[in-house]
């Protein structure tokens, strides 16, 4: 088969699959890695454990670091993976081809950046926020090595995302798979040095990591050589163009700030809920364990709709792009009515995943039903972030962001705190949730009159001038 008429099924299949059995091709190898990702988090926090709790506590202080990394490489990768799909769509591989290497520089450029955060600050990391001399030092261990090495994180992500803008998702399953499993095998064999190897402690679970993202970032290269035939990774005759990293920063600068929100969001609950006790901030912590198994097969749904709106965009379909929309949603809200059914009836039992004290039970069985409330209102949030970046206003979903977790989920947790009952503070969630869909239907009211509309009237007169 000639490269042409390769590009041409790919578009085809963008351009031209049901929709239905489209988003689902895309979307199932994702959401499956996400579910695995879920997994080997979990995973490795029990083998870290095993160390100390010292070692666990400084995983968990690490967590805002390394969350802030990869919420950097998924955010300058989501830029990228719109640009290379809305170029792709309207026929211009040229474009799509910087778009890609644009893409892999400011990688490069960030991973200098927090190579240089972790041989500084790692250390001051965890004094600044409190720890003793030894969870620093687990922690300076720990956090060193994962900036140092987070070349493969950033590598990865940059492959992976070229293959889902080309429609080519199933093989971000296997590098994903690769990637966890490594980390899943390698975890216990570095930390208490089995078979053979060195005894590393805490830096046998950095070291786990980074191997995973490594060799993950390999696959996903070589995946892109072999079979992405619709970008060429060369960088003969290339050139820095401003207006591509702009383009690229402009859309993914805001999911790089979402993380962010996110982290503050977390420490600010934490504090407003150690004032009860300790207990009800190991209930908040559960509780995000808990919803990450929910949420990541929303993400990965988000990854697979994302290349479809983009590419259909640029290929000037309106249709396509709003029946992608409506589908996520009713995937999405379907999969979290399930899971607010779950947490209704086994909050007992998902408490007792992590051998819940009774002290523990008897706070975290309420907070878990009400906390599972807002789960109805978050597909239209999630999918309606994403959509936003998709075509370009990622500036959108920051602010749906924003809005939900600083301008009012912090605020009314703090507010029903000072009722002094706990049992209420729970209810700021499905509260934000219901303000953050209020949020998301006022900027969809927008994309439709700015965005939609026009491209529905442009689509009619080019079928009407077809027909003539």
């Amino acid at each position: 088969m000639s490269t042409l008429q390769q590009t041409s099924s790919a578009e085809n299949k963008m351009g031209t699959m049901p929709i239905g059995r489209l988003l689902i091709t895309m979307a199932l190898p994702m959401m499956i890695s996400m579910l695995v990702q879920a997994l080997y988090n979990v995973v490795d926090s029990i083998f870290v454990s095993m160390i100390a709790e010292d070692a666990l506590t400084a995983v968990s202080m690490a967590f805002p670091m390394q969350n802030l990394l990869i919420g950097v490489g998924s955010g300058l990768g989501v830029g990228m993976n719109a640009l290379v799909s809305k170029a792709l769509g309207s026929k211009d591989p040229r474009a799509a081809n910087a778009a890609a290497l644009h893409g892999i520089v400011l990688c490069a450029c960030a991973y200098v950046i927090f190579l240089t955060l972790g041989l500084t600050i790692a250390r001051w990391f965890f004094v600044i926020q409190g720890a003793s001399d030894v969870i620093a030092d687990y922690g300076h261990t720990y956090l060193s090595i994962v900036m140092c090495a987070s070349f493969g994180l950033f590598a990865e992500f940059v492959f992976e995302r070229l293959m889902q803008a080309t429609g080519k998702t199933i093989y971000t399953m296997f590098t994903q798979g690769l990637g966890a499993i490594t980390n899943i095998i390698m975890d216990p064999i570095l930390i208490f040095g089995l078979f053979g190897f060195p005894k590393f402690g805490i830096a046998g679970a950095a070291y786990a990591t980074v191997l995973g993202q490594i060799l993950a970032a390999i696959l996903a290269f070589v995946f892109n050589i072999l079979f992405n035939e619709d970008i060429r990774i060369r960088f003969r005759g290339f050139h820095l163009n401003p207006v591509v990293i702009g383009n690229i920063l402009y859309i993914g600068v805001p999911s790089v700030l979402m993380v962010a929100i996110g982290s503050i969001m977390t420490f600010c609950v934490n504090k407003t809920l150690v004032v009860f006790t300790s207990t009800a901030v190991a209930v908040f912590g559960v509780y995000f364990k808990l919803q990450s198994f929910v949420f990541m097969p929303i993400f990965g749904l988000n990854n697979g709709m994302v290349p479809i709106v983009a590419y259909n965009y640029g290929a000037g379909k309106p249709d396509r792009i709003i029946r992608t929309r409506n589908l996520a949603y009713v995937y999405a809200v379907s999969i979290l009515v399930a899971a607010f059914a779950v947490m209704q009836i086994f909050p007992e039992q998902l408490l007792g995943l992590f051998n819940a004290s009774e002290s523990m039970l008897a706070m975290g069985v309420p907070a878990l039903r009400t906390i599972a409330i807002s789960f109805l209102f978050a597909g239209i949030s999630v999918i309606s972030s994403s959509f936003f970046q998709a075509l370009g206003n990622g500036i959108y979903s920051m602010l749906v962001s924003f809005f939900r977790q600083l301008v009012f989920l912090v605020p009314l947790v703090f507010f029903l705190s000072r009722m002094g009952d706990l049992s209420k503070v729970w209810y700021a969630w499905p509260i934000a949730e219901l303000v953050s869909v209020a949020c998301c239907m006022y900027f969809m009211q927008k994309i439709n009159r700015n965005i939609l509309t026009p491209l529905r009237q442009r689509d009619a007169v080019t079928d009407h001038t077809s027909a003539s």
